[in-house]
């Protein structure tokens, strides 16, 4: 007999507005109609994340069975599950992440759609290792790194990547690692934090905003919270002239909040560690697509495939980004700022 469903968290209202009271889209497996509602709509459903630009990465991957590939970054495992798709029979995945919270979920998301370990390899680490990963699956023909921060990580206002919500002022990809972005302030400089804003997120107000929180800081305040630093920022932006400040505190806030997981989380070393080592792990032939969300991400990328391109390394590469088609980005607004970029091994 069939175990009795446990009672729904309780809400305010007709609809559940906090994470944790969206109980049907955390639950995709019970409630898929409610789920394609959401998705209908346009938004990502709590604790989901729709993978971006899938169609063009396959197309220029082009995976055949047989074959052995890398996923950088696994996430929720969207990509991953469309790659494995093409590898049966007699291929193999490895995939990589650093979150410990999402990692076994998508180890037994995928697990129970048929894809154990006879054909999937997941480690928990940066993908800056991939010459590790080579060390045991040889030479890769094909490899994928998403840059994005998965949607669950986003959503989830225990992570505090988001100023929408109130929230620790965390930021890490691995919260059991490094130091989160609440401890990074309490030390800083005015210059340090000003180069952050402007170098990680080329922030225009870089400085009046370092200002204002280095000196509240100064003053006795702990800036703790995402919302603490949601109201500095705004009121770091409160002598701009402008016709929409909600806009513009709206715009900082992102830049901000992006450049300081950039910093807490070193993602610029990491890919740069990446990029560098990439080259050795392909096979000849072997083909390499990176998905970036931002300038800084994107100019590395593409200063190292055209680097490596002039020195004879790459045979080719991708003459120009590609972006997601106005359908995705109007079906996932998420999709608006992402860059593909591509790479094939001489």
């Amino acid at each position: 007999m069939d175990e009795k469903p446990k009672r729904r968290i309780r809400y305010k209202g007709t609809h559940p507005k906090s994470f944790k009271e969206k109980y049907k889209e955390l639950q995709p497996e019970n409630y898929s109609d409610d789920v394609d509602k959401v998705i209908q709509q346009g938004r990502t459903p709590a604790g989901m994340h729709r993978s971006i630009c899938v169609s063009e990465i396959l197309e220029f991957l082009k995976i055949s069975p047989g074959q052995i590939g890398y996923d950088a970054t696994l996430g929720y495992g969207g990509h991953s599950l469309e790659m494995l798709k093409c590898l049966t029979p007699g291929g193999h995945l490895y995939a990589t992440d650093v979150d410990p919270f999402e990692l076994p979920r998508t180890r037994d998301r995928l697990a129970a759609l048929g894809y154990g370990p006879e054909i999937l390899t997941i480690r928990k680490m940066n993908f800056s290792g991939i010459d590790q990963i080579a060390l045991e699956a040889g030479p890769l023909d094909f490899v994928l790194a998403d840059l994005g921060v998965s949607s669950m990580q986003i959503d989830n206002p225990d992570r505090g990547f988001t100023f929408k919500i109130e929230g620790p002022l965390d930021l890490r990809l691995n919260p059991h690692s490094g130091k989160p972005a609440s401890a990074l302030l309490k030390k800083i400089s005015l210059e340090e934090l000003e180069e952050i804003f402007i170098e990680n997120a080329d922030e225009p107000h870089a400085h009046l905003i370092a200002k204002t929180i280095v000196s509240r800081i100064a003053g006795g305040m702990v800036v703790s919270t995402t919302t603490q630093l949601k109201d500095l920022i705004a009121d770091a932006l409160e002598k701009i002239s402008t016709n929409d400040r909600k806009e513009l505190i709206k715009k900082s806030c992102q830049r901000c909040f992006q450049a300081l997981r950039i910093e807490v989380n070193n993602e610029f070393g990491v890919l740069d560690k990446f990029l560098a080592k990439l080259p050795d792990t392909l096979a000849e032939n072997g083909r390499v697509a990176i998905l970036t969300f931002h300038s800084g991400e994107d100019r590395r990328v593409k200063k190292s495939f055209q680097y490596l391109f002039r020195e004879g390394i790459y045979k080719e590469v991708a003459p120009d980004p590609i972006r997601p088609s106005a359908e995705e980005c109007n079906t996932n607004p998420r999709a608006k700022s992402a860059k593909l970029r591509w790479a094939i091994k001489a």
